[in-house]
């Protein structure tokens, strides 16, 4: 490829044709401060935040789109350019609900940092009238406050191109244009899948989770209340970002202790649910491959991917694997197994989960979601939520110990910790479900080729005399793509895992918000995704059917994988939605 030298701020770079200034200076060491560039998706130059000096060019240059050219000079932070910055915030400002005190992004906002940095120290620099505040609150997972949108078109970029989905734009003209749906429809009236994508990638605090902590904390203090909290195995993974600590910290055994202290009664390991829906899910793909049933068959721990299938593809429901995801599985073997077991009134019980996602705030309140006979599960919080509840008990967290989870419900294999990594949820079940069909020990629990933050993965596997096409896919856009590839023809797979997040879980749209200029340059999916596989290969239990806690549930009350009470408490139904307008 043909190479281009350029000066950055005097310091010489060689970088390939096609390179852009913003790219270039980051090799030269240089930051070039950006609001709406997201690399691969957003590349729009709309905020001028990012505009530099070209040596012979007439007026500033967006950094993010303008390409670099043989011998050229750049010069990225001069007074010229610095005005022009600290100028176009204030005029930012001028249309902004500036209420940071009580943001929920209040000291992680991008436009805050950026004001702080520019000295921009008067909000008002511009006063004039403002849009309104218009809150739409309909969804069950998330807020959406324009009087905070900044017009970056990130959430709408993500929608778009990471989901394929395009719910939201860019709604009227000039100074009244805002970011909603089509038609000004409420986002609940959408195809909206809950998967948080647009949260993720906000870099204010115009959208944000619907948050339980405060009815969680109301529970806890409750003294006629058992409340319980499950963890997913991406929490660990990220949790400790929100704390200072390096992308891709294992942050199991403190969120544990800190669990315990916000006063939880009992603190489990969705890895436990993971492993338990490994059992019901390679019991059905199996059954479906002796019996000739649906296939491929297709995973059903994702929530955003499953409101995607019950929208845009219905046709796909009977390929959905009928269990539930392995949180709503948790719920349901703690308000009956567990309290069985322990002697305690199932209605007592509160259920928490943290989760790095928010599509599971749609999720508990599906229909067919209550196993026990009562809501599977009662709240959930995605991993910034319990951060906050963290720092606001005034807990420290360099001071916390390292501590395990509770049991029953607390033990978890490597199959169930690698579910929160695209490709873990095909890896655990092909160890279970490989050495079921064989009747032999596999010598290596491992299916490598599933790994990775590719968005399509595929392999074929020759087991018990027959080859098994396996796929995994991540982002909505790719599921669309492999669905597409199915329905004509062109692909025959007999096993699927979709995740609706691009990476999986450790990517999912309520892990802790990671800033524009480390997002585009640093791959945070497979950072997170290789505490997961460490934690794996340190595990000396590796398959979801030798998880001791797994046996004793089946051998003392569920029976055995597929079985009636299974069926009752484990599996759940799917239904056709409506499609609305897309953008």
């Amino acid at each position: 490829m043909e190479q281009y030298t350029v000066k950055i701020n005097g310091i010489e770079v060689t970088a390939p044709k096609g390179t852009t200034i913003l790219e270039a200076a980051r090799m030269a060491g240089v930051t070039i401060p950006t609001l709406c560039y997201l690399k691969d998706i957003n590349a729009i130059g709309a905020c001028r935040i990012c505009v530099v000096e070209v040596k012979g060019a007439r007026g500033l240059c967006a950094a993010c789109v303008y390409p670099i050219a043989p011998n050229m000079e750049v010069f990225t932070h001069t007074p010229r350019v610095v005005a022009y910055r600290r100028k176009t915030l204030e005029l930012i400002l001028s249309d902004h609900n500036c209420s940071c005190l009580s943001c929920v992004r209040s000291g992680n906002c991008e436009l805050q940092e950026l004001c702080k940095e520019y000295g921009v120290e008067n909000q008002d620099a511009y006063a004039g009238e403002k849009n309104p505040s218009e809150l739409d609150e309909s969804a069950a997972h998330m807020v959406r406050d324009n009087s905070k949108c900044i017009l970056c078109r990130r959430c709408v970029a993500a929608c778009e191109k990471f989901q394929g989905i395009g719910v939201i734009g860019a709604n009227e003209r000039g100074f009244k244009t805002k970011i909603s749906c089509a038609f000004d429809m409420d986002l609940a009236d959408t195809a909206c899948v809950c998967c948080g994508q647009c949260i993720a990638v906000c870099p204010v605090g115009a959208l944000y989770e619907k948050s339980c902590i405060n009815d969680v904390a109301k529970a806890i203090a409750d003294p006629d209340k058992y409340v319980v909290v499950q963890t997913a195995p991406a929490v660990r993974a990220a949790l400790a970002e929100e704390f200072g600590k390096p992308i891709g910290t294992n942050a199991q055994g403190k969120m544990v202790a800190a669990l315990r202290r916000l006063g939880f009664d009992k603190v489990f390991d969705t890895n436990f649910g993971a492993d338990l829906t490994i059992m019901e899910e390679a019991n059905e793909f199996l059954e479906r491959v002796k019996n000739g049933g649906k296939l491929p068959m297709i995973t059903s721990c994702s929530p955003g991917w499953v409101k995607f299938c019950e929208h845009y593809y219905p046709e796909f429901n009977d390929n959905m694997s009928s269990c539930k995801s392995p949180q709503q599985m948790q719920g349901a073997i703690t308000k009956s197994y567990f309290a069985e077991k322990m002697g305690i009134d199932p209605k007592k019980i509160v259920s928490v989960s943290v989760m790095p996602c928010t599509a599971k705030k749609f999720e508990i309140g599906r229909d067919d979601q209550s196993g026990a006979g009562l809501p599977d599960m009662d709240y959930t919080m995605t991993t910034r939520e319990l951060a906050r509840m963290i720092k606001r008990a005034g807990i420290r967290w360099d001071d916390l110990p390292e501590e395990d989870f509770d049991h029953p419900l607390g033990e978890g294999t490597g199959a169930a910790v690698i579910f929160g990594a695209t490709g873990g949820v095909m890896e655990a079940a092909l160890r279970t479900a490989v050495e079921w069909l064989t009747g032999e020990t596999l010598p290596r629990p491992d299916f490598v080729e599933v790994r990775g933050v590719e968005g399509i993965k595929e392999a074929t596997y020759h087991v018990a005399g027959m080859d098994v096409n396996i796929c995994v896919a991540s982002g909505l856009a790719n599921v669309r793509k492999v669905l597409d590839m199915v329905k004509s023809g062109e692909k025959n797979y007999h096993f699927i895992e979709f995740m609706a997040c691009p990476g999986g879980c450790v990517n999912g749209g309520g892990q802790p918000q990671v800033h524009a200029s480390v997002r585009n340059f640093v791959d945070i999916r497979a950072l997170r995704a290789k505490v997961l596989y460490n934690l794996d290969e340190a595990n000396t239990i590796r398959k979801s059917h030798e998880n001791p806690e797994i046996i004793e549930l089946y051998d003392k009350y569920l029976g055995k994988p597929g079985s009636h009470k299974a069926h009752e408490l484990l599996h759940t139904s799917y239904v056709k939605r409506v499609v609305h307008q897309k953008f």
